[in-house]
């Protein structure tokens, strides 16, 4: 097994990566609002997007989500995902869980995730009936992780609810522009640092473990393990793996919020297919810039640290230095000007 789970992005996961990841030890969770849940063969949609000129590709990506999600999709996709040899994990926002919840359950998937922008306990809605955290996860045969928040007492407020497993990041990933349009967010490692504060403190009121997942704004292995070292239980990552052969987005990727066509909060970047999935999560690595090989970077930091397992990552000393990725290396960037 991996700390590795690949984000629910339509650039990123299919049930074909997904078992690709399985393979590796991972876990990818599949977007039930997204164009896989729209379409019988969604390859031409994802063609048209990652081929839309820049000034068209807005417009392409409200007209792919226009199509309704359809049911039997969404059963022949956790069937897929089953067939591929992977664990059907899927997510859907706020609005849709209460729909698609019981149904997945139902028809087979093991985890079910709960995603918006900012996940409280007292989530507001207007356009619809605000779903009950804690009404939800009870109900639900099957867990149910919540995300995304950054703050201690929402993530404690969460857990009591009954979340499964906390999603951590506003804002930090590389297609999301949620700060950039909303202004909300919170720098990831403090994020991490203060969930992380709030599992452990439940964990003592309780004696239940709940999950941290750092979601986002990781690119290169000094990050994954600086999330971890914050306190981080698993990773979330999508542009990075976005980048592989296995990966549906034919070398681009976007934001889940980028489709919106009243208020995008995501957009399309050109991420590039530099090898296959195992080559950039275990190598061997062909750059040195470290976004290749990123479990065998994450392993060989924890060895130098002396931790053998994640929760004594945990514990190491961390020490906040804003220039430390400059420090010293004039010439290693003015090779890359």
């Amino acid at each position: 097994m991996i700390p590795i789970i690949a984000a629910a992005m339509d650039a990123v996961v299919d049930p074909a990566f997904a078992g690709a990841l399985a393979k590796l030890g991972g876990l990818a969770v599949l977007n039930l609002e997204g164009v896989q849940a729209r379409y019988d063969d969604p390859a031409e949609v994802l063609r048209r997007i990652a081929t839309a000129p820049d000034d068209e590709v807005q417009r392409a990506l409200s007209e792919a989500y226009t199509a309704p999600i359809r049911e039997d999709l969404v059963a022949r996709r956790i069937e897929e995902i089953h067939d591929a040899g992977s664990k059907a994990a899927v997510a859907a926002t706020p609005g849709a869980a209460r729909r698609w919840g019981p149904f997945c359950a139902e028809h087979g998937a093991d985890m079910f995730l709960v995603q918006s922008q900012v996940s409280s306990a007292r989530h507001l809605a207007s356009g619809y009936d605000p779903l009950s955290l804690g009404e939800f996860t009870r109900f639900m045969p099957i867990p149910v992780a919540v995300g995304n928040t950054t703050s201690a007492e929402a993530a404690y407020l969460l857990m009591e609810q009954g979340a499964a497993a906390v999603f951590v990041g506003v804002g930090p990933g590389a297609a999301c522009t949620t700060r950039e349009v909303l202004g909300i967010g919170v720098p990831q490692v403090t994020a991490v640092a203060d969930v992380a504060g709030a599992r452990d403190a439940y964990l003592r009121e309780t004696g239940r473990y709940v999950p941290v997942v750092a979601d986002g704004g990781m690119r290169r292995g000094g990050e994954l393990a600086k999330a971890i070292a914050a306190g981080a239980d698993a990773l979330m990552l999508g542009s990075p793996l976005a980048r592989a052969e296995e990966a549906p987005g034919q070398g681009v990727n976007w934001g889940m919020a980028a489709p919106s066509p009243v208020l995008p909060r995501g957009t399309r970047i050109k991420v590039g297919t530099v090898g296959t999935l195992e080559k950039i999560l275990l190598g061997p690595a062909t750059v040195s810039d470290g976004s290749q090989n990123l479990v065998g970077a994450l392993r060989q930091s924890m060895a130098a640290l002396g931790a053998r397992s994640i929760e004594e990552m945990h514990r190491v000393e961390m020490v906040i230095a804003p220039a430390i990725a400059t420090e010293g290396k004039s010439w290693q960037l003015a090779g890359r000007e």
